[in-house]
């Protein structure tokens, strides 16, 4: 099953409030009108569980999905976590001496990535940004964090990023990761204990230009060099985050130096039990909040 947020059939894109549901073989089912991810996250595994079952037995059709998140919901990503992001790193930094020493030391790289508010869902448009001349997607599992620490589940995030921005200076991390369209999440939440291992999880990405695929790549998560509850651990380890918290926990998957998103661009990325994220390329004048 996958928590999920969507509007109802005949509901899409209107502007009442999205409603959360569980989403099973059966189909859809409601959960209370006053359901949100933070209250459900506000303890921990246990209380988690609990709020996933207290589902309507009425089952409905969401018609068009929102990002898995609260308005609120804050986002982080980690970097540096595979070799082929430290390799894409070092690619495109006048400073590629850092993205060496982070790979192997002791503290991970954690960033702020996005506000709920931000997150764009399936089907959203994602953007690039309009004074970066190179842009990447970068697939990523996502864990579901509880406000105790504990993974409550995983979803797909699309770390979205301006590398060129990035690499004329590592200061500049927040331009190239946090705006509108920069935070893709979904389809929806696979809950922890259906995710018997996520170190043994395929990853694919794909990317179409009208008619014609451009890029295609897969990988897993057996090659991810951190461990997740340490990079969780990380993140607890000064701050607490009362509604829970998803944390990106880096990308395995990197277009060549030769390539950049460009508006009217598709990108699909799919993880093993997670689904299939899809999402068109756009502006940033296309997204809004």
């Amino acid at each position: 099953m996958r928590l999920v947020r969507g509007h109802l059939a005949g509901e899409a894109g209107a502007s009442g409030p999205a409603r959360w549901a569980v989403r099973g073989e059966e189909g859809d089912r409601l959960l209370p009108e006053d359901f949100s991810l933070g209250a459900a996250l506000s303890s921990g595994l246990g209380h988690f569980r609990r709020s996933l079952g207290a589902v309507t037995g009425e089952v409905v059709t969401l018609a068009s999905l929102a990002a898995p998140v609260d308005r609120w919901t804050e986002v982080w990503a980690a970097g540096v976590t595979y070799r082929r992001s430290r390799e894409a790193r070092r690619e495109e930094s006048r400073a590629p001496d850092v993205y060496e020493m982070v790979y192997d030391a002791p503290r991970p790289e954690l960033f702020f990535k996005s506000l709920g508010w931000r997150v764009r869902g399936h089907g959203q448009a994602i953007a690039v940004r309009p004074d970066s001349s190179w842009n990447v997607p970068e697939p990523e599992l996502a864990v579901v964090v509880c406000a105790n620490g504990e993974i409550a589940g995983y979803t797909i995030c699309d770390d979205v990023s301006s590398r060129s921005i990035e690499g004329e200076n590592p200061l500049y991390l927040p331009q190239a990761k946090v705006y509108l369209g920069a935070t893709a999440l979904g389809p929806g939440i696979r809950p922890a204990w259906e995710v018997p291992d996520p170190y043994a999880l395929g990853i694919r990405l794909g990317i179409s230009r009208g008619s014609r695929e451009i890029w295609t790549g897969s990988a897993s998560t057996e090659s991810l060099h951190r461990r997740i509850d340490d990079l969780v651990e990380h993140l607890l380890r000064a701050d607490r985050y009362p509604y829970g918290v998803v944390l990106a926990t880096g990308t395995c998957l990197v277009p060549e130096s030769d390539f950049t998103l460009t508006p009217g661009d598709e990108v699909r990325i799919e993880i093993d039990g997670l689904g299939r994220l899809v999402t068109p390329v756009g502006t940033v004048a296309d997204v809004g909040p």
